[in-house]
């Protein structure tokens, strides 16, 4: 590959792991607020704020799977989970520090906005561990059994998967840690899963765009990668 398309393909690389991390970081801190969403009457959904940007992660890994392979996908993982936890200590010091008197904020409503945040970044990182690794897994196998073909398929049945675990592993933290009560467990993660669902269906079209427009900047074949290493 040329130098230039190769700086081209790195700026790529790292704008779609800041946004990324930005996803991620961001859902950890507005997760307090739940809204309802019933679209054409047909069911209403109860979820969290949260979840809103949570789904742009794995559509994202998806994204790098296919153009930068399995090892640039873990990265962004990593990454993710460093920035995540960093995101905690900053939250726990801000908390920590006294508000002045004339702070439009002050203490209480500080701690009641983000004081639950420790609890969800770890809830959150230990389900999104769990589902980023298992949603990338399955993604390369069926890449491999399919030989780069029917990227739906890879991309549907992956997503499907981790979001469920990711789904089921926060709201059982989270309730466990008292960060939310028992008797939403079910109504959100029914919600929450099928709202995931949705979001998937929509988003496949959006990777199919994105995977086009890359093989055709770089003239990729169908499966092949681009080696930002070498």
């Amino acid at each position: 590959m040329e130098r230039s398309k190769k700086l081209l393909a790195n700026k790529i690389y790292l704008a779609l792991a800041a946004l990324f991390i930005t996803s991620l970081v961001v859902s950890n801190l507005i997760f307090l607020k739940f809204f309802y969403w019933n679209p054409f009457g047909i069911y209403r959904f109860e979820i969290s704020v949260g979840i809103l940007p949570y789904p742009i992660t794995f559509l994202i890994t998806d994204i790098i799977s296919e153009i930068f392979g399995k090892k640039k996908a873990n990265q962004v993982v990593v990454v993710g989970i460093f920035a995540a936890f960093f995101s905690l200590l900053i939250i726990y010091v801000a908390n920590k520090v006294p508000a002045i008197d004339s702070s439009r904020v002050n203490n209480e409503l500080f701690t009641q906005v983000f004081g639950l945040s420790p609890i969800a970044v770890l809830a959150s990182m230990m389900a999104y561990l769990l589902a980023q690794f298992i949603d990338i897994r399955i993604f390369h196998f069926w890449k491999s059994y399919t030989k780069g073909k029917h990227l739906w398929l890879r991309n549907n049945f992956s997503t499907f998967s981790s979001q469920f675990i990711d789904t089921l592993t926060v709201l059982l933290l989270l309730c466990s840690f008292g960060a939310l009560p028992w008797e939403l467990f079910y109504s959100l993660l029914i919600s929450g899963f099928l709202f995931k669902i949705l979001v998937a269906f929509f988003d496949t079209p959006l990777l199919y765009l994105f995977v086009w427009l890359f093989r055709k900047k770089f003239n990729l074949e169908v499966g092949e990668e681009i080696d930002l290493d070498a």
